[in-house]
């Protein structure tokens, strides 16, 4: 395995260790780990405890345990995906940014796993409004990442990639 890879093992495994101690101490020993719990932090930033049981802005609500352990083998299907994905890329900021969709991926399995749904507790807001429902560390991670993905591919050009020399092609420039 080669320092890129491992770079990408270690960013997954850090944004996964990082979303499970966070939601184990607002949930242990903060004790937010029941309906409507929150703690003020900032006048724009409370934690406040969620059951998600759904994927992806509440979508595809697992009311059942078939539901439930269809979205866990789903969402382990993607996961796989990306660490294939991942594991295959060359880029380190690509490779970064697969680390952090991979490892948020994971903790948000875990949970479903465990408890049947995700633990959300981060709610940014300003006043009433609240620009994004409750979130955790791993639907960050994925976001962040999927958006670091979708600039590099819109924005970046591969400099290994040089357009034709006209002189060399023998073309009439």
């Amino acid at each position: 395995m080669n320092v890129t890879r491992a770079i990408g093992l270690l960013s997954a495994v850090l944004v996964f260790l990082i979303d499970q101690g966070l939601k184990y101490y607002v949930t242990g020993p903060l004790g937010l780990n029941y309906p409507y719990a929150a703690l003020t932090v900032l006048p724009i930033f409370d934690l406040r405890f969620v059951q998600n049981i759904g994927v992806s802005l509440g979508m595809f609500a697992a009311n059942s345990e078939a539901m439930r352990w269809m979205l866990v083998v789903l969402t382990g299907a993607i996961a796989a995906g990306v660490l294939w994905w991942m594991l295959r890329e060359r880029k380190l900021p690509d490779v970064c940014a697969l680390g952090m969709v991979l490892g948020g991926a994971a903790g948000n399995i875990l949970d479903r796993i465990r408890f049947g749904y995700v633990v959300d507790f981060a709610d940014l807001h300003f006043g009433e409004w609240r620009p994004f429902l409750v979130f955790n560390v791993a639907d960050a991670a994925i976001t962040i990442g999927v958006l670091i993905l979708l600039i590099r591919a819109l924005l970046v050009r591969d400099k290994s990639r040089k357009a034709p020399d006209p002189v060399e092609n023998n073309v009439n420039a």
